[in-house]
């Protein structure tokens, strides 16, 4: 997957602000305000009180949550989070939101209010009064006492307590949230489920007092549900019309003012905090920006290594399997590697949670392992939360998904077709699926580092860094069997290492920080590490997720041929004993895509731009066109995926795959039909040609060939890239049989996609312009080839022409039927899934 929305992607949900919200008791108009108790005691008689940061009382009776407030104008941090998930890929355990709060006296109520920390003015004094008077703060929620005694004040803070705080009433009824799930929520776009307070209550086992932050739980049960919980089943709740979560909220003291805010760098890697600073000089900008990372100090920043003043830890949920378990450990110690690198040690640590602790407590970095219904790709991310006043990272959350290790496995039974003669699994199946795991630690877990991707290592520096999409690397061994020891990097990236040493580095006292900063990152320019998240478009030739190599188009040949191999001797070998034969169809999915983003990389060299995120004078080359007979080679690999050959499947193969049985049935694991239950390996063709028909004919890249041919005549240009793509389909000679039928399908695929070109308004006018010199030419060229055409090739021929007057009739409204779509799953994850939550996006 991917098409990165953004978010994050991977995406920090950091400092976000909480939504305002209704309390009917303390909002409602004219209502008589009952006099608040003169003391304390009189109301919480016979309450449990909870001494720490905020002193409260529990009313067992009751279930009432009595907060005690002598600390008004004192901000701290409020963090809402969700302990329990729903299971399916909507809201799940980890989300959460933080934001600064603090509780205000206004006359007769207290007011728990949210400063806005996006405009400042750093002088203070008036100026920070105009800012403060010129945006909106937000009250989050509004309480009347109930005992005022001397300076404290007693509120009830239960309807506070059993809300929906993170607002997920919302998300279960949306029928994109049942979509995740190929299913149909009914209604429409948010329906039906509401909060439950019958249902609800405070939850006093995991409400919890300490002296730095005050710990509330609340059991929510949402009722209802479109057409009474149609379309989810029991995917969603034992009872669809009842859906009970945990809701967790806790007040949080501030860190002290000694964090030292580093400045943000385009070519660090680091996701940046923002503000606008209205203080500021003319000649600075009034934007500010600020890397986000956690607090690290050496004991002795003198020295070349010391122990940190105080270690980074994360925790790994202890919930997860014991095999799981110790490769999230390890893999995400593999981090100590690159602070040990950055003259630290033992300043990173990865454990196992202690028992009894709560992973949603703020004061642990956590690496949640969530179980989700029905998604053997699953997806991950990973969160931080940060001081909103200066960018600190307070708290980790790398939420994994509990299968991701199954797709793997899957690849590998693919691959290796392990199950010959009654043989169980082999090691190596797992050995391979616990090597992505480790690997997929380390990756979120440096997302909550402070981290983006960088998608340019595998292209640059050979597995430079653990923040790229890995793709699996094998070789074909001369025997013919395939070699998966070598499937993922073992341990940190080089890439890993610099960028730490850039965000982490404590220097010694009197060190120009800047310019000390400027000096690591042009060692890491003269190292030849450049950082290129996917910024989309298809662009940087060697920035690309879930590709291989440090040449698209080799890297491309290679699995082409490896796939050639392992299709022809595809076998029942590649399912355990007693499997439906039907099964082989989801092992034949990965195996047959196996070459699906290699082929979204090697496009980005047709019509693609080296780049980099250079500033002024550090230099790097900013922009380079590719060499044509680079570009040239890339339309030579992508025709060579969509050639019959490539896309036949063997007869031996297709005569074992039978309709899928009672029990088993269709789902968007394995290829899509026009056959009926039948299965179709057409249209399974389909899927693969059409994603390469579309990268070549992709708007943008034809629109980036126009410009650089106008700017470079010996750059390709898209007309003449066109001209050898229809020499190729439509032009060449139709081979017989079952091969012929599929360069029928790329022959219409390369029609469909070329009309679409034409037809879209949103197109550039110059791109839409030589589309429609090309379908003329195309169209006289079917004109004069139908007398001489045998039957097949005529019935090609004139559907083309249909399709061709079709169009020319009212291009307006000419619409191209959508291909196939291909089963999601990249390597591992649903690609835009692995996605960093930020207050600004991903």
């Amino acid at each position: 997957m991917k098409r990165t929305p953004f978010v994050v992607a991977t995406l920090l949900l950091a400092a976000s602000h909480v939504a305002p919200a209704q309390n009917q008791g303390s909002n409602a108009p004219n209502r008589a305000e009952a006099k608040p108790a003169a003391t304390i005691a009189s109301v919480t008689q016979g309450a449990k009180k909870q001494d720490g940061y905020f002193p409260f009382y529990y009313d067992e009776k009751t279930g009432k949550v009595y907060l005690e407030l002598d600390k008004f104008d004192q901000e701290f941090l409020y963090f809402s989070s969700l302990p329990d998930g729903v299971g399916m890929g909507g809201p799940e355990r980890g989300g959460a939101s933080s934001a600064i709060a603090k509780f205000v006296r206004i006359g007769p109520k207290v007011m728990l209010v949210e400063p806005n920390y996006s405009y400042r003015a750093s002088r203070g004094g008036d100026e920070q009064q105009a800012v403060e008077s010129a945006f909106a703060k937000s009250v989050l929620w509004g309480f009347t006492p109930v005992a005022v005694e001397g300076n404290k004040v007693l509120i009830d803070l239960t309807p506070f307590l059993v809300r929906d705080s993170q607002k997920i009433g919302d998300q279960l009824g949306r029928r994109s949230f049942a979509g995740l799930r190929g299913g149909n929520a009914g209604g429409g776009a948010s329906a039906g489920y509401r909060l439950d307070e019958s249902r609800s209550a405070v939850n006093p086992d995991a409400t919890k007092n300490f002296p730095k932050n005050t710990e509330f739980d609340a059991l929510i049960t949402f009722t209802g549900g479109p057409s009474g919980g149609q379309g989810y089943g029991r995917s969603i709740a034992p009872d669809p019309n009842a859906v009970t979560v945990r809701m967790h909220q806790a007040f949080v003291e501030l860190p002290d003012n000694k964090y030292q805010p580093r400045k943000f760098d385009p070519r660090s890697g680091f996701f940046q905090f923002t503000y606008l600073d209205f203080s500021a000089p003319m000649a600075e900008p009034l934007e500010k920006r600020f890397s986000r990372r956690h607090r690290l100090e050496k004991k002795n920043p003198g020295t070349k290594v010391s122990e940190p003043v105080e270690p980074i830890v994360y925790y790994v949920d202890r919930g997860a399997p014991p095999d799981i378990k110790k490769a999230l450990i390890e893999g995400g110690a593999w981090w100590n590697q690159a602070f040990e690198a950055a003259g630290y040690k033992n300043a990173f640590l990865v454990k196992e949670l202690p028992e009894g602790a709560d992973p949603m407590d703020i004061r642990y970095n956590v690496v949640n392992w969530v179980d989700r219904a029905g998604n053997p790709r699953a997806f991950s991310f990973g969160s931080s939360y940060i001081d909103p006043r200066t960018g600190e990272i307070i708290k980790g959350i790398v939420t994994l998904g509990s299968d991701r290790h199954r797709q793997d496995y899957l690849i590998a039974e693919g691959l290796l077709q392990p199950y010959k003669n009654g043989r169980k699994a082999p090691k190596e199946l797992e050995e391979m699926a616990l090597a992505r795991i480790r690997q997929l630690s380390a990756h979120e877990i440096g997302h909550t580092l402070g981290l983006y991707h960088n998608f340019s290592s595998s292209g640059t520096q050979d597995r430079g860094s653990v923040m790229d999409y890995p793709f699996p690397r094998f070789t074909l061994k001369a025997d013919g069997t395939v070699d998966v020891s070598d499937a993922y990097a073992k341990g940190i990236g080089s890439w890993d290492k610099r960028a730490i040493l850039w965000g982490y580095q404590d220097f010694p006292k009197g060190t120009d920080e800047d310019k000390a900063l400027d000096q690591i990152m042009m060692e890491t320019l003269k190292q030849g590490h450049i950082f290129i998240p996917d910024i989309g478009g298809y662009v940087h030739p060697a920035s690309h997720q879930w590709d291989d190599g440090t040449n698209a188009m080799a890297q491309l040949d290679k699995l082409m041929k490896v796939r050639r191999h392992v299709l022809d001797n595809f076998s029942t070998n590649a399912i355990p004993d007693n499997a439906p034969m039907a099964t082989l169809e989801e092992v034949l999915v990965p195996m047959y895509l196996l070459h699906r983003y290699q082929i979204e990389a090697a496009a980005k060299s047709l019509g693609g731009l080296y780049f980099t995120h250079a500033v002024k004078n550090d230099g790097q080359v900013v922009t380079r066109m590719v060499e044509p007979a680079e570009q040239w080679r890339a339309f030579d690999a992508l025709m060579a995926t969509v050639s019959p050959d490539a896309l036949a499947l063997p007869e031996k193969l297709l005569q074992q795959i039978p309709p899928r049985p009672a029990g088993y049935p269709s789902s968007m694991e394995i290829f899509s039909r026009h056959t009926g239950p039948t299965f179709d390996p057409i249209a399974t063709a389909e899927t693969a040609a059409s994603t390469t028909i579309m990268s070549l004919l992709n708007p943008e890249r034809a629109t980036r060939l126009i410009e650089y041919h106008a700017r470079d005549s010996k750059q390709p240009g898209f007309m003449p890239m066109v001209d050898k793509l229809l020499t190729q389909t439509w032009k060449a000679p139709l081979v017989p049989g079952y091969k012929g039928e599929l360069q029928v399908l790329v022959n219409n695929l390369t029609l469909k996609s070329l009309l679409q070109l034409a037809a879209d308004p949103q197109v550039a006018e110059n791109v839409r312009g030589e589309s429609l010199a090309e379908i003329d030419g195309l169209k006289q060229w079917m004109t004069g080839k139908l007398a001489s055409a045998e039957p097949r090739q005529k019935a090609n021929l004139l559907f083309g022409l249909s399709q061709i007057n079709t169009f020319t009739t009212d291009p307006n409204k000419f619409t191209v039927p959508s291909s196939l779509d291909m089963p999601p799953g990249a390597p591992i994850g649903m690609p835009g899934l692995d996605f960093l939550h930020d207050d600004v996006a991903y």
